[in-house]
């Protein structure tokens, strides 16, 4: 039974194959299509995901009716760990935006867990306030940067979250849709299009399909971080 995964979840990073292979068996594996709908925002939750393949979307419904989206998660990410603590509804809905793949954990057998290994807890706790930190740099960046700097900004958190840094530049092999960047950046399409324009007559980034270089990561962070 393959534990790969678990090692790439960082609350699970610190246990040893045998104690990863226990938990690999509590674990269910579930596929998902593409445009699936995993979980609806104030819903009851009892599952911990932790993806395999695939990427997912996390959002949330403005008051005026408008999808925000809070972050695309890929392989080695995991979601739900919020309503599996404290047993409350869920804070965000969940798509699957490819074909994708999750282990499924329930919330007894995760609890059982944190009292049979505290590192977990430990780390769990760590891996929550850096989502929280991150959470507020988003919430800065949205709300006092403008446009072209809130684009940018997305662009350096998909970076953080699933690029690939090497010789000082950094590859987004997938950038979402130009609607779900417009989601993420509080902005439109229009203007999704309009500072990419401008960042790649600039040579802030290059453009292949729906990859994205930005060659000289340092000083784009630098400039939009």
């Amino acid at each position: 039974m393959d534990i790969n995964l678990l090692k790439k979840v960082p609350f699970f990073s610190n246990l040893d194959d045998n104690e990863l292979m226990k938990i690999r068996k509590l674990c269910v594996t579930q596929h998902y299509e593409k445009d699936r709908l995993i979980l609806i925002e104030e819903d009851i939750g009892k599952t911990l995901f932790l993806i395999q393949k695939g990427r997912f979307k996390v959002s949330r419904m403005s008051d005026d009716g408008r999808e925000v989206i809070l972050s695309i998660l890929g392989p080695g990410a995991f979601f739900g760990e919020l309503s599996l603590i404290d047993g409350k509804t869920r804070s965000a809905s969940v798509t699957a935006i490819e074909n994708s793949e999750a282990l499924l954990l329930h919330r007894g057998e995760f609890l059982a867990l944190l009292e049979d290994y505290p590192q977990i807890a430990i780390s769990l706790l760590k891996e929550l306030a850096a989502r929280i930190r991150k959470s507020d740099t988003q919430i800065k960046s949205l709300s006092l940067q403008d446009a072209m700097g809130r684009v940018a900004s997305t662009l350096i958190m998909l970076a953080e979250d699933s690029g690939r840094i090497r010789h000082g530049q950094v590859i987004i092999q997938k950038i979402p849709l130009q609607q779900d960047l417009a989601n993420m950046a509080g902005t439109s399409r229009e203007t999704i299009s309009r500072v990419f324009r401008y960042l790649e007559d600039e040579k802030l980034i290059h453009r292949d399909g729906r990859k994205i270089i930005i060659p000289e990561y340092a000083r784009f962070k630098k400039m939009y971080g």
